[in-house]
């Protein structure tokens, strides 16, 4: 493939924030293309990723547009490379130009694959909770003596990673979507040979309805999973035997001849472990963690050195935007857990707490089309719930606030709470509505609370 790009013209669609565009667009670049970067959003929005393309426009390979998309950029090219996140690329219109012109089609995770093809890899998925237990998995490995590195939905791009080109396991979170440019289905339809990829050991955190908007349905969405299912059949879940009503939900979204996840749960030892993140959830991605590294040291012969592990998962002190305590004020606590965009994630972080009526709920965001009332239903047991963004009325429709905002949401809460309370940002919905990406999200709820709580204590 490289070879091949030299003095190419590939076109980038979706420069991004979360630094995949970025990476994509410098690896081909460094391989001789000719790179044309098309994003619809505005330069301002685009500022950071586009200052750091400036030292590749020198030599006149690369182009940049915002805020549009030229047509001609789609069937007058050699390659496209398609942002994952573009919802049913199957019948957007560019994208289809392109194919009906002969221009193959691809994405990052798929020349990632390509380009690291040697590498032993561990495909994490699930619909909450894969980024914790990647994380998790990483520390663990690298506790072990292994060189291990993390990428994929995560965030960045692996490709011209250096340490991922020598790491013993990468270890990829993998999202829906890069799932399905992955599959057989995305080569047929894209003009790309079959690529026949598996991962080499993979994980199903949990599984339940989402993404209904990228993928048409909800039984596109879960087939699209069945991709992280290792060559070897011998997936790492606990789903189908810790969650028997989520099994049963999701086997009815697909029709039962259709199940793809039921597998015999790994035995774990699981001694030692004291986790300084709280949650059920957050020992279930630990235990998961544990046994991709059992899987691990089965495959590579090496020592496992277990204590040493389980010591790197105790101290994992959680990732931005998931759980993330942010502090105490006049006795009520703040949580940060913006990550959580399916109403199983909030659930999960929900079960966190041992009361729910000193809980203060904020919730809501960007419409996906699932199914919110079992968050809506929370609304009684509550200290609070505070609706946001598209869904506040889906959420509101067994009690709560519409607040609309995230600014009016954090007000009134503070303004309810009481010493030993908690607020909880977990908003079950994508940030789309009203933020760039849910990090975005999560740092203006830590900014209100914290200049909130600055103005109270003057």
């Amino acid at each position: 493939m490289t070879r091949l790009l030299v003095g190419r013209r590939v076109t980038v669609m979706g420069l991004g924030l979360f630094g995949g565009g970025l990476g994509v667009a410098r690896w081909l670049h460094a391989q001789g293309a000719h790179v044309r970067i098309t994003d619809r959003r505005n330069a301002e929005v685009l500022a950071e990723a586009l200052d750091a393309l400036d030292p590749l426009r020198a030599d006149g390979r690369l182009e940049v547009e915002c805020g549009q998309h030229t047509p001609d950029w789609f069937t007058r090219a050699d390659l496209i490379v398609a942002n994952a996140a573009v919802p049913t690329p199957w019948s957007n219109p560019l994208l289809c130009s392109a194919r009906d012109a002969g221009v193959p089609v691809t994405t990052e995770i798929r020349l990632s694959i390509e380009a690291l093809a040697d590498r032993r890899t561990i495909g994490i998925s699930g619909s909450a909770g894969k980024s914790t237990t990647s994380a998790m998995t990483v520390e663990a490995l690298q506790a072990t003596g292994r060189r291990a590195v993390l990428g994929g939905n995560y965030g960045g791009s692996l490709l011209g990673n250096a340490d991922a080109a020598s790491a013993d396991w990468l270890v990829l979170e993998l999202s829906s979507a890069q799932l399905w440019w992955l599959s057989d289905e995305a080569a047929d339809w894209s003009g790309q040979p079959r690529l026949g990829w598996r991962p080499t050991i993979g994980a199903l955190t949990n599984l339940a309805p989402n993404h209904v908007d990228w993928h048409g349905s909800v039984e596109h969405y879960l087939m699209a999973k069945a991709g992280v299912v290792p060559a070897s059949g011998r997936l790492v879940t606990w789903f189908a035997a810790d969650d028997p009503d989520a099994e049963r939900a999701a086997a009815a979204s697909v029709g039962t001849d259709r199940v793809w996840w039921r597998t015999t749960p790994p035995a774990v030892a699981m001694d030692g472990l004291s986790l300084a993140v709280p949650g059920t959830h957050m020992v279930q991605n630990a235990r998961t963690a544990l046994a991709l590294l059992d899987r691990a040291c089965t495959i590579d012969g090496q020592p496992q050195d277990r204590m040493a592990a389980t010591r790197a998962i105790n101290a994992f002190p959680g990732l931005p935007h998931r759980m993330q305590r942010i502090g105490e004020w006049n006795g009520v606590a703040c949580f940060n857990d913006s990550k959580s965009t399916t109403p199983s994630a909030t659930m999960c972080a929900l079960e966190a707490f041992d009361d729910l009526s000193r809980v203060h709920l904020i919730a809501g965001g960007y419409d996906k089309h699932i199914d919110l009332s079992g968050i809506a239903g929370l609304a009684p047991r509550l200290a609070g719930l505070y609706a946001i963004g598209q869904v506040q009325e889906q959420l509101t429709t067994g009690g709560g606030l519409r607040c609309g905002t995230l600014e009016l949401a954090v007000q009134t809460a503070l303004g309810r709470a009481r010493p030993g309370d908690s607020i909880l940002l977990s908003p079950a919905c994508a940030s789309l509505d009203q933020y760039p990406n849910f990090e975005h999200r999560g740092d203006h709820f830590i900014d209100l609370v914290r200049t909130a709580a600055a103005a109270g204590s003057r």
